[in-house]
């Protein structure tokens, strides 16, 4: 595929995610390009700049960069309470979106976020990295083939440790253990259930440690499905690490773990009656995928499948989660619109790609 034809992309924020998996995963992708860098931190513009041989742009330069016609996408990798501000902006020049989940802060920006790019007519995708998974989509395979008998139950654990100053526990970033790993344990129940929670209930606990003044250290949620089905999960910042799903059946059990990691093997575990069968997925560049699937869309005029009604129905289940943790009761949720659900049809595979130094940025977890 010739330069001319690839989908010219602008990653904007340079954190720890963005410079370890997002911008060293245009290596793999055929139909897409780094075209430049947006950063607000002049040493990671200027060698991060040189090391991908791309320019570098301040924020300040944010909106004459979207105007220069030279950019066709965005991957936004802010906090998330900038994600609203900048994929508007974007959206408004003409420029796709692609951007981390979750899609923002709150409901609110999120349909803000859908209404300008439907208004711009440009394409807006969330970054669920795991729908173009082959482990995960062969987990929603077996659930929903009758494997298990009928699926009841959905749990989940997703916990680490933060450490202190990250920008996960800073409030006023829209950060917090539900928003940064939580929304993978509801996103999970949902693709898995191939369905939405028509209500939750949810306890938050910190203990005095320093590093939660302004966040939960863990949050718990029960989700009611329809079909008598329940999902159950629990994440937060201040334990060891453990990342796993399993969901249980009238006739089996399915378990993976480790289940959302990006830069890990995956495993999973099968149990139907005495019969217990594993089975390994090798690491694969998870973000490399969504890129090509996203330049693939934009190419061919497609609709993504993880929309922003996807972010959307993830945000409106996380303040509905926070509304049970402030008053202590069950709330129901109104029916979400219909959307396509992940499967097979959208595997990609993109080889592990190698982790490059970082400059100036370090990973959320503690020690």
């Amino acid at each position: 595929m010739s330069s001319k034809s690839k989908v010219r992309f602008a990653v904007v924020g340079q954190g720890w995610f963005a410079q370890a998996a997002i911008l060293p995963a245009f290596a793999n992708a055929d139909n897409a390009e780094l075209a430049a860098i947006v950063s607000g931190d002049a040493v990671k513009r200027q060698t991060l700049g040189k090391q991908y041989r791309v320019p570098s742009y301040r924020y300040a330069d944010y909106d004459s960069l979207m105007a220069s016609g030279d950019i066709e996408a965005v991957y936004i990798a802010l906090p998330n309470s900038m994600h609203c501000d900048y994929a508007v902006r974007a959206a408004r020049a003409g420029v796709h979106v692609l951007c981390e989940k979750p899609m923002a802060a709150n409901a609110d920006e999120c349909q803000q976020m859908i209404d300008a790019c439907e208004q711009a007519g440009v394409k807006l995708m969330i970054a669920y990295r795991l729908h173009f998974e082959k482990g995960n989509l062969e987990a929603i395979e077996i659930v929903n083939s009758g494997q298990l008998g009928e699926p009841r139950v959905f749990t989940s654990t997703f916990t680490q440790q933060v450490g202190m100053g990250n920008s996960r526990l800073d409030a006023e970033l829209a950060g917090s253990p539900l928003m940064d790993v939580g929304v993978y344990c509801i996103n999970a129940a949902r693709y898995l259930f191939q369905a939405d929670p028509t209500e939750v209930t949810a306890f938050a606990t910190r203990s005095d440690d320093p590093r939660f003044q302004e966040v939960p250290e863990l949050v718990t949620a029960i989700l009611r499905f329809s079909g008598a089905r329940i999902g159950t999960f629990s994440c937060g910042f201040g334990e060891a690490k453990v990342s796993s799903y399993r969901v249980v059946g009238t006739k089996g059990d399915l378990l993976m773990e480790p289940a959302y990691g990006f830069d890990a093997e995956l495993h999973m575990t099968i149990t139907i009656g005495d019969d217990t069968k594993k089975k390994s997925f090798a690491k694969r560049d998870q973000i490399g995928s969504e890129i090509v699937y996203f330049a693939d869309c934009l190419r061919n005029d497609l609709t993504p499948e993880p929309n922003g009604l996807e972010g959307l129905a993830d945000l409106r289940i996380i303040e509905a989660i926070e509304a049970s943790m402030q008053s202590g009761r069950t709330i129901k949720l109104q029916p979400f619109p219909k959307k396509p659900r992940p499967g097979m049809r959208q595997e990609q595979h993109s080889p592990a790609v190698k982790q490059p130094d970082l400059v100036r940025a370090s990973p959320p977890q503690k020690g």
